[in-house]
């Protein structure tokens, strides 16, 4: 092994099990997930496996963000390392780490496919990079595991809390990048942390990769996202709102920021769903952020935005589930999640409180209008044990987050 791996690296079982049945197998790994969501860290882990299994196969770790690696910089360079460094006997694990930074990357990846002894594993930070380039030269030949922030009980297990008010709080304002464990958690340390992580996502992952020129916007339209995080979102309207302040930015110009912003992970898009028409709406997406710590660090943890924390928390773990989330459009009416798997579905409402009766009536009666037999959830604050309404469950965010499944049967 030509690196040492740190010390004390928590694991996440949940990817550990998502990578097992593709181990020693001809076909690339590939974590994709925003800059220090733990990617390199999954890697620890399947190494530490490794290890625990006695293999004395090699294993060859490439890092981009390490200087030691900056004269890889092609596909060919990496091809050779690889070749170079790789055992003559037995299997070589080889694991790339930030592998866009590598250009023309997939060439390279498809060469050493051709080796049935190596064993290739790879992360990225850019999602449309990926895709392309690896989905072009690799059909079939590669899967692709999105990472995330922690999860809830990922948190409490990292930072050693118990389940209740007070973690879920710490939970709602700082997010779950993996490296707070390492801090102290207060707003100084850990929003200073989280805004220098923001500064290299915007500069390295956008400004940098894509030539933007107008960095200033840029930053204003994360701003913009993060003050209306969960509303739908209309390029037009942005671009007409800074032409009223003398500030003449295109519509379209407006989507492709966004979707530079998508790309690199900083935020992720809920495409709505007219749900009447069976199909998807072309404009109007809603967007929420990656880690809500980023979020709060650049544009504060405000009590007027608690709903709209709470929905993108929602929205975080269902996505950590494995679910495909879109928004729902039934006629006037609007059903916050539809989350889909495995050919399953599942409708799900936020509200902060149902004590209002009309906040009662709006969230249920959105769900009660759904004619199919899919399950139905209205998630609040509220902690809340009793009756259905008319089949439709209530349950309190600690208790959603706390679910190893969400329901969807």
């Amino acid at each position: 092994m030509n690196f040492k791996i740190p010390k004390n690296v928590l694991t996440r079982p949940h990817y550990l099990e998502k990578v097992k049945p593709f181990m020693n197998q001809n076909i690339i790994k590939v974590f994709t997930g925003q800059r220090r969501v733990g990617k390199s860290y999954l890697i620890y882990q399947i190494i530490q496996l490794l290890q625990k299994s006695h293999r004395e196969d090699k294993i060859i770790y490439i890092n981009k963000e390490d200087l030691a690696f900056s004269f890889i910089k092609t596909a060919k360079d990496l091809h050779d390392y690889v070749l170079q460094h790789k055992s003559r006997s037995g299997t070589t694990y080889v694991f790339i780490d930030e592998i866009q930074d590598i250009s023309d990357f997939g060439s390279a990846l498809r060469s050493l496919l051709l080796d049935e002894d190596v064993d290739l594993y790879c992360t990225g930070s850019n999602a449309n990079l990926l895709s392309t380039d690896i989905s072009g030269h690799l059909s079939g030949r590669y899967i692709e595991i999105s990472v995330y922030s922690l999860s809830y009980p990922e948190f409490l297990n990292f930072h050693q809390l118990q389940k209740g008010k007070k973690s879920l709080d710490q939970y709602m304002k700082f997010g779950g990048l993996p490296y707070l464990v390492h801090l102290e958690l207060t707003d100084s340390v850990v929003f200073e942390y989280l805004k220098n992580i923001y500064n290299t996502i915007v500069f390295r992952d956008v400004v940098h990769r894509y030539g933007v020129r107008n960095v200033h916007f840029l930053e204003q339209l994360v701003l913009f996202l993060a003050a209306h995080t969960g509303s739908i979102f209309s390029a037009k309207k942005i671009s007409d709102f800074l032409k009223s302040q003398r500030v003449n930015i295109a519509p379209n110009q407006v989507q492709t920021y966004v979707q530079h912003l998508t790309n690199a992970f900083l935020i992720h898009p809920a495409s709505r769903y007219d749900m009447v028409g069976k199909r998807m709406f072309e404009i109007g997406e809603k967007y929420y952020f990656e880690n809500l710590g980023i979020r709060n660090g650049i544009w504060g943890y405000r009590l007027e935005d608690a709903g709209k924390i709470m929905e993108n928390i929602v929205y975080n773990h269902l996505l950590f589930q494995g679910f495909d989330v879109k928004v729902g459009q039934l006629k006037n009416k609007e059903i916050d999640f539809i989350a889909e798997k495995e050919g399953e579905k599942a409708y799900i409402q936020v509200a902060l409180n149902i004590h209002d009766p009309k906040t009662m009536e709006r969230e249920f009666g959105n769900l009660q209008a759904i004619d199919d037999n899919y399950p139905k959830t209205v998630i609040t604050m509220d902690s809340y044990s009793g009756n259905t309404v008319e089949g439709i469950q209530t349950i309190d965010l600690i208790s959603f987050l706390d679910h190893e499944e969400v329901a969807a049967h």
